[in-house]
Order: structure tokens, then sequence, then C-alpha cells
């Protein structure tokens, strides 16, 4: 897109102030990120902006990286498995509601793997928002079925 078409795209973003953050004169604000990343179908720009340019962000968003379906499942199942196995020391390390110099280290390393199953459900979530951009799955459907779905909770 050329600037002028984004600004259109956007609203109510000039294309004089894009040329400003294009070229690092001035900072792009949260509310035109969220319009450049509808413009561009891009939803990544949002995961960007807050892990890379936003301090809170910076400190408790970590950035997800864009993958293909087959990737984040893999990846997601595998993990799965190795926290199937680790449960049992995670019962055993967490019931007295304290963690000792000796269970540190496999806490340490199975609280990575939760934070790896919550990595691959952002990514997945990144995953559904570029396959909406692009078309390829119905935001109204997609809704429906989510709908669905609570209401047999």
């Amino acid at each position: 897109m050329t600037r002028e078409e984004a600004s259109e795209a956007m609203k109510f973003v000039s294309d004089s102030r894009i040329e400003k953050y294009e070229s690092g004169k001035s900072p792009v604000q949260p509310e035109e990120v969220l319009a450049m990343a509808k413009a561009y179908r891009k939803p990544a720009l949002c995961n960007y902006y807050c892990s890379h340019e936003c301090p809170i962000g910076q400190e408790y968003v970590p950035e997800v990286k864009a993958k293909d379906l087959a990737q984040i499942v893999l990846q997601t199942v595998a993990t799965i498995n190795s926290l199937e196995k680790a449960k049992d020391r995670f019962i055993e390390i967490t019931a007295d509601g304290q963690i000792t110099e000796e269970e540190l280290d496999d806490f340490v390393r199975i609280e990575d793997g939760i934070k790896e199953i919550g990595l691959a459900a952002d990514s997945l979530s990144l995953w559904m928002d570029n396959t909406i951009a692009t078309g390829k799955i119905d935001k109204e459907k997609l809704a429906e079925a989510r709908k669905a779905l609570q209401m047999q909770k």
C-alpha cells in the first residue's frame, strides 16, 4: 500500500502521520497499531508493538512468532507429553506449598514447560487471527461456533 492508501484504510491516520512514524520522527500510538493491523491484515503487528515498544508489554508480553498450524500442534503435543511425565513430580513439589532448594531445578523445568504451552496457545490465537484476516475462516461462523460451545458448557 502507498501511504495514501494506508491512510484511507486506517481512516483517522493521515499519510503525513504515517510518514512520521515510518521515518522514526514520531512514535506510533497503540490505536494506530490496531488500525494498521486491520488495514494491512497483519494481526501480529499488535503483538510486536506490545512486546517491543510498550514498556509494560516489554516486561510482561512475550513475542509470539507466526507459525504454521502443524508446527503449533506438534510443539503443543510435545510439550503436553513432557508435562504429563512431570505431573507427579509437580504435585510432589507443590503439595506442601513450598519449594525447597532441592526441588527448585525440577520446578523451573516444569514452569518452563507451562510457559511453552502458553506461548503455543498464543501462537494458535495468532494463527487464527491471521487466518481470519486473510479470509480463510469466516469471522461470524467462528463466533457462532464459539457461542455454541459456550452454550454446551
